[in-house]
């Protein structure tokens, strides 16, 4: 399948984002970009401790300190959409599974609230719900589709994120997820997701996942499986880790202070693939990522820390670039940026990145003139910020 494939663009690695004087930023931006181009690797925060045993639920770690929320009055006016996340889970089989898929699930519903973003519950989850009715089983992928249409008519850059945590099929041509009543197949969801007009997200947490890496690959969206290929069919604990790191510290390899998908997908694919080292077992899931929509996908070993490896003969090739910029649990600096902010700094940062790259084909003059023109704008944007609402 094409999901083996273990190269396929850049990460972005850690970025400013304190809120500096337009003086400052500037002189610590050109004091990095004149530095030495050799890469390092960043520092690994220390991991979370694994399950006591294979079927015990991992521990809750740190989660990300309330001041990390700011009050409503600190958000933005300018700010009229919101992150939106749709929860899937699907039809346990056993009441051990149950009982896992329910408290990932929990964990996702409350980063989600953390996050101020929307969220819509569909499966099993519905059931602990506080409600006197429940959506009768049969309606689950009915609930489901109506839901990405309805979330993917706002026009906003803000993402839409649609999570599947339970198992996965794959008879050797179509990919499903096992829903209460009738499946999803990768197609169907693929089809559900055509009219989005925003950002997507789709995580996977199932067996036989990486076919939808192939159905749901396009521009402007960060698909991840935690399978890589249809034939891993054995029950996936990449949900487990992956709920964990979405929204805590653990995960932030760049320190600074919130964690985006792709530390999240770093830690969780690892912490996975220790867990499988650790008590000896042949693995039976390996996770990709694809957010360059060539439908490939990347593994983890490509990476050291957040950063793409040394060794890596094609760094420009290596998916991570699109996912490294999308946090669902924002930082408090990070919310006090607008959509539209958010959007113009990436764009920047994005330049700066290209331009360190031609450095050496470049006068010293010629490279700090060009760089100047993009750090200018940059440090403006940040003192907007710091000083607030005129």
């Amino acid at each position: 399948m094409s999901g083996d494939r273990l190269d396929a663009s850049p990460s972005k690695g850690a970025t400013v984002r304190n809120l500096l004087p337009l003086g400052l930023l500037f002189m610590a931006l050109v004091s990095l970009s004149s530095a030495q181009d050799a890469t390092q690797t960043p520092e690994t925060p220390p991991a979370a401790p694994l399950p006591a045993t294979p079927e015990s639920v991992t521990p809750e770690p740190t989660t990300v300190p309330s001041a990390a929320v700011p009050s409503a009055e600190t958000a933005r006016s300018e700010t009229k959409h919101r992150q939106h996340v749709i929860l899937v889970v699907g039809a346990p089989g056993t009441e051990e599974y149950q009982q896992n898929f329910a408290t990932w699930a929990a964990r996702w519903e409350e980063a989600a609230k953390r996050a101020d973003a929307d969220f819509t519950a569909v499966g099993l989850i519905q059931e602990t719900a506080a409600s006197t009715e429940q959506t009768p089983i049969t309606a689950d992928h009915q609930v489901l589709t109506e839901a990405i249409a309805e979330a993917g008519k706002e026009k906003t850059t803000e993402p839409l994120w649609i999570v599947f945590i339970g198992h996965g099929t794959f008879d050797g041509r179509t990919a499903s997820w096992n829903l209460r009543g009738k499946d999803l197949s990768a197609e169907q969801l693929s089809e559900a997701c055509d009219a989005i007009d925003r950002p997507l997200a789709v995580v996977v947490c199932a067996s036989c996942a990486s076919p939808f890496i192939n159905a749901m690959s396009e521009p402007n969206r960060v698909i991840i499986s935690a399978t890589k290929d249809g034939s891993q069919i054995q029950y996936s604990r990449f949900g487990d880790v992956m709920s964990l790191a979405i929204s805590t510290l653990d995960a932030d390899i760049n320190r600074d202070g919130q964690t985006s998908l792709l530390e999240a997908w770093l830690f969780a694919s690892r912490r996975t693939a220790e867990f499988y080292r650790i008590e000896g077992r042949l693995a039976s899931e390996h996770s990709l990522l694809d957010d360059s929509g060539d439908a490939k996908g990347v593994r983890s070993e490509l990476f050291e820390g957040d950063q793409i490896a040394a060794t890596v003969k094609n760094p420009d090739e290596i998916d991570g670039q699109l996912a490294a910029r999308w946090h669902l649990v924002r930082s408090e600096e990070e919310r006090r940026l607008s959509p539209e902010q958010r959007k113009t700094r990436d764009k920047l940062e994005a330049q700066i990145k290209e331009l360190r790259k031609k450095k050496n084909d470049l006068s010293e003059v010629e490279y700090l003139q060009q760089l100047e023109t993009l750090l200018i704008p940059l440090a403006r944007l940040y003192e907007s910020i710091d000083e607030g609402p005129q």
